[in-house]
């Protein structure tokens, strides 16, 4: 089996990907959100100077060890590197995928945000073991980036079944429970969440009722499958 088989292999049965910044609880919130269902984390924080930011990725890198789920953080492969976190992940404006992979090495993780088709295309040649694609609706995450539709995941799901079958990938873009049902009727099955979590009163709660809504769309869309 080769070491791009064993790293997508990793991600294959895992379907609630949880992007968030750093917080004061940090700690706590991967806790229950864990528990809740997320089973890969990723810390994305644009504004803390490199040290800091690997105290916080090792805090987060400690708590997701624990409950044996990925670690990736966000564009920083060199920091990802020191402290060999499961992956790292980075986007069409940050460091070439290429290159994150020189600096992961082969036994690491590495994903790729795509936006468009002609992005897609290119990400199904690059080195990496995941897509995220979207947003599907404009968020306050990527401030002046449109929404894709639901009709570009659509098109990811048709070109990673026909090209690379075995690449996962993962939909963005404001996933709650009222929202995934269409994400998935257009073709995912793992979605990214952001706000639905980090501005949760009670992580714990929202994380289950997510895993709840995708497990429902997944089965509902099985069913709908099925040979009558």
């Amino acid at each position: 089996m080769s070491r791009t088989t064993d790293r997508r292999l990793l991600l294959a049965g895992r379907r609630l990907y949880l992007c968030t910044g750093d917080r004061e609880d940090l700690g706590a919130f991967l806790r229950e959100c864990i528990e809740g269902g997320v089973d890969v984390v990723q810390l994305r924080d644009k504004q803390l100077g490199d040290v800091e930011l690997l105290v916080r990725a090792r805090l987060a890198q400690r708590v997701c060890a624990d409950h044996g789920v990925p670690f990736i953080l966000n564009d920083r492969p060199d920091l990802a590197a020191e402290i060999a976190a499961d992956g790292v992940h980075v986007g069409q404006e940050d460091m070439a995928a290429a290159e994150a992979r020189a600096i992961m090495g082969e036994g690491r993780i590495v994903g790729l945000s795509t936006h468009a088709p002609d992005q897609l295309e290119k990400a199904l040649s690059e080195p990496i073991d995941y897509i995220s694609a979207g947003p599907v609706v404009p968020t306050p995450t990527k401030p002046g980036r449109p929404g894709t539709g639901l009709g570009y995941i659509s098109e990811v799901a048709r070109r990673t079944a026909e090209s690379v079958p075995s690449m996962p990938f993962f939909v963005t873009g404001d996933a709650r429970p009222e929202t995934v049902r269409g994400m998935i009727e257009a073709g995912a099955t793992r979605v990214v969440v952001v706000r639905w979590l980090t501005q949760a009163d009670d992580p714990l709660r929202n994380a289950r009722l997510l895993v709840e809504a995708i497990d429902r769309a997944l089965e509902s869309r099985s069913h709908d499958e099925s040979p009558s």
